[in-house]
């Protein structure tokens, strides 16, 4: 049987037009606004913030950034159509180095919150870089695999959806784990609680924003692809919508690390002054 889904009737090319239309108008801003603003925060992360604080961080941006010249090569793979290997190679990181960065990042917290002891002993900076190195080494390989995949088959969407189901439930389960952490009232005197209660509910609202965030970005293209396994039917609209939901919710981790790097900065500044 030939792997390679169909695309639904002529009776819904309108609506599909429409929808291929958003996604194109979406990978354009995707390309034109997100690679300055990945390139300005890993900026910020080398000149400013550290490495050492925020190195997942600084790797996350790395794969947006590759993202976001994915968005370019979709544009263009309508002119050349030989660039849909390069575009499904890059595919990798949005699909597997974005989400495991995103892991890391979640197990962290969960160990600062949960393990504080264990996140002293691992908290140096060469542990980071031999997670890093693992992640790359996943990654490289998820994008080669990925170049033997054509674009929406049932191969590529269990691929993909098998990924996605699991670094969900990793990144929930941490998440999870956290927030019950924090809706603990702390212990000590008075001054001291409330000060820990500032703390914990402004890392509530903080983990709240990334978990909605990271349910915007996979939960869509998760269903869409258990149902086209089920369906054995290749709605395009649907893909649509997952890809605008992927590429726009990529802007909410940087936007948030940037402000929250513009009131670090200009608390030290005030301080100088």
């Amino acid at each position: 049987m030939n792997s390679t889904l169909n695309f639904t009737t002529d009776s819904t090319s309108h609506s599909i037009g429409l929808m291929s239309s958003l996604a194109l108008c979406v990978c354009s801003i995707n390309f034109l606004f997100g690679l300055p603003i990945h390139f300005y925060v890993i900026w910020l992360i080398v000149t400013e913030t550290g490495i050492a604080t925020d190195f997942f961080n600084l790797n996350v941006s790395v794969c947006e950034i590759g993202n976001c010249l994915n968005s370019l090569i979709f544009l263009l793979c309508f002119w050349f159509s030989s660039l849909t290997t390069l575009m499904c190679f890059l595919m990798g990181l949005g699909i597997t180095g974005r989400p495991l960065f995103q892991c890391l990042m979640c197990v962290e917290r969960y160990l600062a919150v949960v393990h504080p002891v264990t996140f002293l002993k691992f908290k140096p900076l060469r542990y980071k870089v031999i997670c890093s190195t693992a992640v790359w080494n996943i990654t490289l390989g998820s994008c080669i695999f990925s170049m033997f995949f054509s674009p929406n088959t049932i191969e590529q969407t269990w691929f993909f959806s098998t990924q996605f189901l699991l670094f969900l439930s990793i990144q929930l389960f941490c998440l999870v784990a956290v927030l019950r952490a924090l809706k603990q009232s702390g212990h000590g005197d008075r001054g001291r609680e409330r000060k820990e209660n500032h703390i914990k509910r402004r890392a509530f609202n903080v983990i709240l924003i990334n978990t909605v965030n990271m349910v915007i970005i996979y939960v869509p293209y998760t269903i869409t692809g258990l149902f086209i396994i089920v369906t054995k039917q290749n709605i395009r609209a649907l893909w649509c919508i997952c890809v605008v939901c992927f590429l726009l919710a990529g802007f909410v981790q940087p936007v948030l690390y940037l402000y929250h790097a513009e009131k670090i900065l200009c608390l030290c500044y005030s301080k100088v002054m």
